[in-house]
Formats: C-alpha cells, sequence, structure tokens
C-alpha cells in the first residue's frame, strides 16, 4: 500500500514496538494483522486487547491473569491476555484509554519481557511482539498527567501514521482483494471478482466510514455478490425533513419545523458517531466535542438505546415537534 505497505513490511522483522496512529476506521487493526503476518511472531497467537473496552478495575486481571485465591471470587488460576500472546503479537488498541494505574506494570513488561499474575510472587518471562494503536494524541495526554512520557517513549519507537481512506486511494485495490481474500476464506466461499468500473466508483468515493466501510462493504460482497447494493449503499443517505404536506386551510410554525429538523440532523450525527466508534459512546462523545454527560443526556431526548439499537430510532416526523 505505497509508503504505508513500505514502513509496514520494514517494522514487521524488527524486534521492536510498533505504534499506529490515526483516527477511528483508518485500518490500525488491519495493519496490525499483516505486520504479524509478516513477522518472525507470525507462526504464534494474535492477541487483541480493547483497553476502552474493559473497565479499568477488570482490565488487570484480563491483561495479566490472576493466581488462585488473589481476590473474591478467584477460585482458580487464569492466565491473562499476554499470557496467551506468548510466542505471538499482543495489539494493545486505543492504547491512550489505558488506565494509569496499569501503565506502571505495561511498562515493566515492555522493559524486561515479565510480569506477574494478580496474587503472584513470582515474575513470569514472555516472548511477545507489541503493537500499539491510538487515535489520540499521546503527547496531549502526557502534558494532562493520564499518560506516562516513559510508556510513550517505550512504545513510539516504529510509529506509522495512517490518513484517512480519501487521501490514499491507490491502496484501495489491495485492500479489497486483502477483504474479499479474508472474508472468502472465513465464509468458505469463492472469491467474488469486481468490475473496472466498481472500483473506478470506489476511487471517487469520499469515504466517510474509512477503512471500516470498505470492509464492510467487502463482507456484504462476499455473501450477496451484487455491485448495486455496494452502489446503493455509497449513495448519501438522505431524508426529506418536509415529508408532510403544509394545509392550505391552516398554518404551521416555521419554529417547529427548524426546531424538528434540528434534532432530527443531531440524532443522524450522534448516530454516525456511534457506528463509528462501534458503539462506544466516550469515543464518540470525543468525536462531537461534547461531555460524555451530555452525549447520554442527548441519547435518552431522542430515544435512542443506550447500547446498539435500530435506526428506526431517527424517525420522529416533525408532527411531534413542540
Amino acid at each position: 500500500m505505497g509508503k504505508i505497505r513500505q514502513k509496514l513490511e520494514k517494522a514487521a522483522g524488527a524486534n521492536l514496538a510498533v505504534l499506529l496512529r490515526g483516527q477511528s476506521g483508518t485500518g490500525k487493526e488491519v495493519l496490525a494483522k499483516l505486520i504479524h503476518t509478516q513477522s518472525p511472531w507470525r507462526g504464534g497467537p494474535f492477541v487483541k486487547v480493547s483497553c476502552p473496552a474493559i473497565p479499568g478495575t477488570l482490565l488487570e486481571s484480563e491483561l495479566f491473569g490472576y493466581e488462585r485465591g488473589a481476590f473474591t471470587g478467584a477460585y482458580g488460576v487464569k492466565p491473562g491476555r499476554v499470557e496467551f500472546a506468548h510466542g505471538g503479537t499482543l495489539f494493545l488498541d486505543e492504547i491512550g484509554e489505558l488506565d494509569p494505574s496499569l501503565q506502571a506494570k505495561l511498562l515493566q513488561l515492555l522493559q524486561d519481557g515479565e510480569f506477574s499474575r494478580i496474587g503472584a510472587s513470582d515474575d513470569r518471562r514472555i516472548d511477545v511482539r507489541f503493537v500499539c494503536a491510538t487515535n489520540r494524541s499521546l503527547e496531549r495526554e502526557m502534558e494532562s498527567g493520564h499518560f506516562r512520557e516513559d510508556l510513550f517513549y517505550r512504545i513510539n519507537v516504529l510509529a506509522i501514521q495512517l490518513p484517512l481512506l480519501r487521501d490514499r486511494r491507490d491502496d484501495i485495490p489491495t485492500l479489497v482483494d486483502y477483504f474479499l481474500n479474508t472474508y472468502s476464506r472465513q465464509l468458505e466461499r469463492p472469491v467474488p471478482a469486481l468490475s473496472s468500473h466498481l472500483l473506478a466508483d470506489f476511487a471517487r468515493y469520499s469515504w466517510p466510514g474509512n477503512i471500516r466501510e470498505l470492509e464492510n462493504l467487502m463482507k456484504s460482497y462476499v455473501i450477496f455478490g451484487s455491485e448495486e447494493d455496494l452502489r446503493a449503499a455509497m449513495q448519501p443517505y438522505q431524508e426529506d425533513f418536509l415529508d408532510f404536506e403544509i394545509p392550505s386551510n391552516g398554518v404551521i410554525s416555521l419554529k417547529k419545523v427548524v426546531r424538528a429538523a434540528t434534532r432530527q440532523l443531531e440524532r443522524k450525527a450522534i448516530l454516525r458517531a456511534l457506528e463509528t466508534h462501534q458503539w462506544n459512546r466516550r469515543s464518540a462523545a470525543r468525536a462531537l466535542s461534547i461531555s460524555y454527560a451530555g452525549l447520554l443526556c442527548k441519547m435518552r431526548e431522542a430515544g435512542m438505546p443506550p447500547t446498539r439499537g435500530p435506526r428506526a430510532c431517527l424517525d420522529v416526523g416533525v408532527q411531534g415537534a413542540s
């Protein structure tokens, strides 16, 4: 994939930490897997840890495991994901959101290749390749005291910046082949071909959902094999906010129309942010430049579910405005 592919190939063979930086949906996990498959650790497992997806109180035991009796409810020994990654690659996604209390323990692992399970008196040694990813400015996180400076310099050895897909359109054919082959193999279906006309459409499309959007389209194509469906999916979602009749013998409040249209646009923006960030509400709130509490309030006002829900929650007419 052009310059990124060259960097990836050089980084894959080096026994150094890799930091992938870019906005949500730019393909950080895809690149992490490619680094793994081209590295000396490709014979081992690829283990992903999504730092914001696991509460801080549980993440330590999930990462490092625990011994029997380490805490209430620890009735047996449980290895952590770090141990499962032995001989392979440990992918720490959104490392900028790692709880500060765990950063020192991760630093020890990066420095010495050693860690201890919760409740253990001895250290364990592992051989793991580290790939980290973030959509945050870790420099700002350091300035605010939320991210350790020494940890930053440990992971920021081989840094690769991922631009938006629309800014690297030459990568699209390579990514299309990768996704079609990957999901055809997973779904046990023949690899479908794409017409040159559709690839030309891909080159002109703006890709608001970045690589994640392309990946989802290729999944759909492996199953349905319809280029018409792909073209329809790339059309901008449009909705007529004034889909009602203005009565000839009455009046309608322009203020109500504007308020209802504004609320509907707001709902659509919130839903798009949630879908882009896989319904991680804190990440969606940051993307929308509002507080987490503000996002929850707006979701309640819009009647949106707290977790992934149907698009029908947007279908609120102007007539219901007040």
